[in-house]
């Protein structure tokens, strides 16, 4: 396990050895002796905390407690910088899923969190309880990342695909940063924008405007935090001017572009989310 630390924060972070089995999945573990006021930065993929530790992550918001321990989260959790995680002695198995397989592997639409936080238990059951246990019982963390890729990989396989055009749209957003006209893609498959908008909000959770902006924010963010200028940032990141940034920063944190470079949630990203999975093409996926 790696050590991260800033300040006063020390994580322990371990990766995977191997990609996941179902493209479109990354993981990270997570060792925090005292998680405390963490806020969460929106990113384009939907959230699964496991967690089997002695103690327990806790999401706030803005109006009290939303959640303890396990949870599924729809993409662009923390929006507004309304949600922060504290908690002592948490242990952790985080699972970032594209939004094109989240459907399959929990067995509800992504539609239906609507980047709302939600116990792990009201999504799976007891099956959620189980793998609690079975996380604890693990001689090690590979043997945890194992365990879980073998339980997302039978759910996703169970699980209804969503459309080849809509996987194949929510690709090249991805893959191009964000920076894609949205009646351009739907061009592309052959749909109107209507369809399209109907079709991509269903499966995905996001409507396709929604989605864009907020895949060209996390580009733009990790820009921030790898020490580029805001000025350059804008320029290179499809932004009008540099308080297009400013702006479009302020409404996905609550944070300037200065204090978003120095979040801890960010910081980490190299260390545990190398290539951050979430620009992998879902299998099934295909140009059309």
């Amino acid at each position: 396990m790696q050590t991260f630390a800033r300040g006063a924060a020390v994580w322990g972070v371990e990766c995977p050895q191997g990609p996941s089995r179902v493209a479109g999945v990354s993981m990270a573990g997570f060792r925090v002796r005292d998680l405390g006021a963490l806020r969460i930065v929106p990113y384009p993929a939907v959230t699964l905390l496991l967690e089997f530790g002695a103690g327990s992550p806790v999401l706030d918001g803005a109006a009290g407690r939303l959640q303890r321990g396990s949870f599924v989260a729809g993409a662009g959790l923390g929006s507004g910088g309304a949600v922060w995680a504290r908690g002592e002695n948490v242990e952790c198995v985080q699972v970032r899923l594209s939004p094109v397989v989240a459907g399959a592997i929990l067995g509800v639409p992504p539609a239906e969190l609507d980047g709302a936080v939600v116990s792990l238990e009201d999504v799976w059951g007891r099956e959620a309880s189980r793998t609690r246990e079975r996380l604890r019982a693990a001689s090690s963390w590979q043997a945890r990342f194992a365990l879980t890729d073998a339980l997302l990989a039978r759910r996703y396989e169970a699980g209804p695909p969503v459309d080849p055009e809509v996987a194949w749209i929510w690709h090249r957003m991805v893959a191009g940063h964000g920076l894609a006209r949205v009646d351009g893609l739907a061009a592309e498959v052959g749909w109107s924008r209507k369809r399209l908008w109907s079709r991509f909000g269903a499966q995905l959770g996001l409507p396709p405007k929604r989605a864009m902006k907020l895949v060209r924010f996390d580009h733009a963010a990790h820009r921030l935090v790898a020490g580029d200028r805001a000025a350059r940032v804008a320029a290179e990141t499809g932004y009008a001017d540099q308080s297009h940034l400013h702006r479009e920063v302020m409404a996905f944190t609550g944070a300037t572009p200065t204090a978003v470079a120095d979040e801890l949630f960010l910081a980490v990203d190299d260390l545990a989310w190398p290539g951050r999975g979430t620009s992998s093409v879902p299998h099934g996926a295909r140009p059309v």
